[in-house]
């Protein structure tokens, strides 16, 4: 019995830990598509690329840009990308950039998958061995480590975004190696206004998953 108590508690943890990470990741998930650049470039303010690009531009280079980042194929598939007069939209180093991110975003796309299964395993282990109100607990209590994780994001969004900006990077790409100037097509496509709105786009849909996370679970724990 002792035994069967800690198990469901490390399980409950377990869950408990990883609902952030997968309410997070899949948030992200759901802005790497290009309907989210088509909604953001038509935001109130967003600010217009000083060196020429047009909104058809801006939709016309960064769809396959982000696409790169989600299908199968290699770098060269935006080394391909050529501007009307033969040179191509990136120089090496964006290039190089982009094939990090996209090591970056398939190892987040696995991450998130093994997270996943496991969730699974635990919840067919709860539902085979009758501890379902275990789980549920530890899905309200994923739900308020989330809505914590997200009010602490948010406050460093509207304090200092730029510092938070570096911090992420630093974090998953090696020292200098994003930074570029403001005349390179990166910045030019994916100014820090899209930054800033997509972190505050992930906060709120994760903000909002934890809540929800926490109302349904709460009903089925009082059952």
């Amino acid at each position: 019995m002792k035994e069967r108590k800690t198990l469901t508690r490390i399980l409950g943890w377990l869950v408990s830990i990883l609902i952030p990470f997968v309410i997070l990741m899949i948030s992200i998930r759901l802005l790497i598509t290009p309907m989210y650049a088509r909604i953001e470039y038509r935001l109130p303010g967003f600010p217009e690329d000083t060196y020429g690009f047009t909104l058809e531009d801006r939709l016309r280079w960064s769809e396959p840009s982000i696409d790169y980042l989600v299908n199968s194929e290699d770098i060269t598939y935006l080394e391909s990308l050529v501007f009307e007069d033969g040179e191509t939209i990136y120089v090496a180093s964006e290039l190089s950039h982009m094939e990090d991110v996209k090591s970056v975003v398939t190892g987040m796309r696995i991450a998130l998958a093994v997270m996943m299964v496991a969730i699974l395993v635990i919840n067919i282990l709860a539902v085979k061995n009758g501890w379902q109100k275990d789980v549920y607990f530890s899905y309200e209590r994923g739900g308020w480590i989330t809505i914590g994780l997200i009010v602490a994001i948010l406050i460093f969004v509207l304090l200092s975004f730029d510092q938070l900006f570096n911090w992420f990077h630093q974090i998953f790409f090696e020292s200098g190696t994003w930074r570029f100037y403001t005349s390179d097509t990166l910045i030019r496509l994916f100014p820090m206004r899209f930054w800033r709105d997509s972190f505050i786009f992930v906060g709120a849909l994760s903000m909002v998953t934890g809540v929800l996370l926490v109302l349904f679970n709460r009903r089925q724990w009082f059952k």
